[in-house]
């Protein structure tokens, strides 16, 4: 087989390649679409305004790249040398320098003043209908409905994408890696308030549909607001380079009726005062290692393996002398952290907790037959 013949089997083979991950690809419902090159479509006037912008800044830039390459050519080929050109001879001229001064100042100021208005725009949080803290964690995202109708809910947003999917060992949702196991769900047409800030590490809140991308800064509070004008469900992802794990803390907002938010608020109400922990209950072996067996590969696996073998600066949990040493050490751990580790006070339950720390000392070859109850972590946490 000669080498033109090799070549061409390569390129049509390539191009079938091509072809068929096209054609197999799908739409994201919420997310990015098939051969999208714009922005999403907006769901928000903000949004439409930055729309607007890009165009406009756009079409700016593209006259002022045809009109100086224009000039430029045109000079280069109308006084070349070949043709007998003469440079001319002469240091400064006034109208020039009026003239390349003030058109740039004119453009400039063009361009400041719409962007200005959308940027203050952006910036003007007051008069919210509904105010909801998100903190960033490594690496999911924390929701407190702080202000307005939902006050008191709160829950963590974790991806639900499939450690299988993600290791190429089951098929891919068309959602791959930007769905969450709870969504956050606001009403349409009201002015939401989103308060950021993180528990570790920089992270970004961004939705692109909103318009919306605002850092979340440990020990700092910053905000940004957004009024959905659609019902649906819009997605976005951390913006910030937060971890190993940085893409695979997605944001999902579910935009909803007022009739079916205020339907949600109830259901979550009530779904938060049935999982509330009762501190005198006592748990036995069998319930808190179910329970600790979902808290574990919910907040824990991505470092520490779903098999307890550790990875990287996460150390193994499977026979690890850590984690099978004294209960204080671990509690002391799990609660403020340590090195790589996020502080889980600040993020899980007593009963979250005690259940998980049950969980790693008695799953795989961990046998210590040990049973924390919730009361435990109570008291560590009040000092007694």
């Amino acid at each position: 087989m000669n080498i033109r013949k090799l070549l061409t089997k390569i390129w049509f083979a390539l191009g079938f390649g091509i072809w068929s991950v096209t054609v197999a690809a799908q739409d994201m419902p919420g997310g990015p679409k098939v051969n999208q090159l714009n922005f999403p479509a907006p769901a928000t006037k903000i949004m439409e305004e930055i729309h607007w912008l890009h165009w406009f800044m756009m079409i700016i830039c593209l006259l002022i790249f045809i009109g100086v390459f224009s000039v430029m050519f045109y000079s280069i080929y109308k006084h070349r040398k070949s043709k007998g050109a003469q440079p001319a001879s002469f240091h400064e001229s006034t109208s020039v320098e009026i003239i390349w001064t003030v058109i740039p100042l004119l453009i400039v100021i063009g361009m400041a003043l719409p962007a200005t208005k959308t940027v203050v725009a952006m910036k003007d949080t007051t008069n919210a209908d509904i105010t909801i803290k998100t903190t960033g964690y490594q690496w999911k995202w924390g929701y407190d409905y702080i202000k307005g109708e939902g006050e008191g809910i709160s829950f963590l947003s974790t991806l639900s994408t499939s450690r299988e999917a993600i290791n190429n060992l089951a098929p891919k949702s068309p959602t791959y890696l930007m769905e969450v196991d709870h969504e956050m769900v606001v009403p349409v047409n009201k002015k939401i308030r989103m308060i950021t800030t993180a528990n570790d590490v920089i992270h970004a809140w961004a939705v692109p549909a909103f318009g919306v991308k605002q850092d979340a800064i440990p020990g700092f509070v910053r905000d940004t607001w957004f009024r959905a004008e659609k019902i649906g469900t819009f997605r976005g992802q951390c913006s910030e380079l937060c971890g190993a794990q940085h893409a695979f803390m997605p944001i999902v907002v579910r935009v909803v009726s007022d009739e079916d938010y205020t339907k949600w608020v109830a259901e979550k109400k009530k779904e938060m005062a049935a999982n509330a922990d009762d501190p005198s209950k006592v748990y036995t072996l069998a319930e808190q290692m179910d329970r600790g067996a979902k808290v574990y590969a919910t907040n824990c696996a991505a470092c520490h393996q779903p098999n307890g073998k550790g990875a990287g600066a996460f150390p193994a949990l499977d026979g690890s002398k850590v984690a099978l040493g004294p209960k204080a050490g671990n509690f002391t751990i799990l609660i403020n952290g340590k090195g790589a580790m996020p502080k889980w006070g600040g993020v899980l339950s007593d009963g979250d907790l005690a259940a998980v720390m049950t969980y790693y000392r008695n799953a795989w070859g961990n046998k210590t037959g040990e049973v924390v109850q919730t009361q435990e972590f109570a008291s560590v946490r009040a000092g007694k």
